[in-house]
């Protein structure tokens, strides 16, 4: 029988994600219109954080939003740490829109996370564009 290398399958899946344009975009009806709801790439942290978890089995569903991956990362057995490991979810507090970030910590002060302004999937400093850490997930499949 085969498991699932949960550890080195989510690095490779986050270095093999970085500049794809995968995760711009996911089309809602509301009311009979379809709108993508990530706006080409701008709101779609959680798309892209909860789509390579449920890849690997790490969560249970691909979420739309910040709250909504939080959600389901506590109920998946991962658990908030005070400093963050390679492999860590990192959520940021709000911006002036009210929106939260989540990314990827990688190790040696960088996170990866979908890129507002570029609209794909990029390493940054861990402290994104002057935000608060608010939370860090770590999962024990990443010891």
């Amino acid at each position: 029988m085969y498991q699932i290398d949960k550890k080195k399958s989510l690095f490779v899946l986050i270095k093999n994600s970085l500049g794809i344009k995968l995760f711009q975009s996911l089309y809602f009806f509301i009311g009979h219109k379809s709108k993508d709801i990530y706006q080409k790439g701008k709101l779609s942290c959680a798309f892209y954080v909860s789509t390579i978890l449920k890849i690997i089995g790490m969560i249970e569903n691909v979420h739309a939003t910040v709250e909504g991956t939080i959600k389901d990362l506590e109920k998946s057995g991962w658990y908030k740490i005070e400093k963050p490991k390679k492999g860590a979810i990192i959520v940021w507090g709000e911006n002036k829109n009210g929106h939260k970030h989540i990314g990827f910590y990688i190790g040696k002060n960088k996170a990866v996370s979908n890129n507002s302004f570029l609209q794909k999937p990029t390493i940054h400093s861990l402290q994104y564009n002057s935000r608060e850490i608010e939370a860090i997930y770590f999962h024990k499949d990443l010891e």
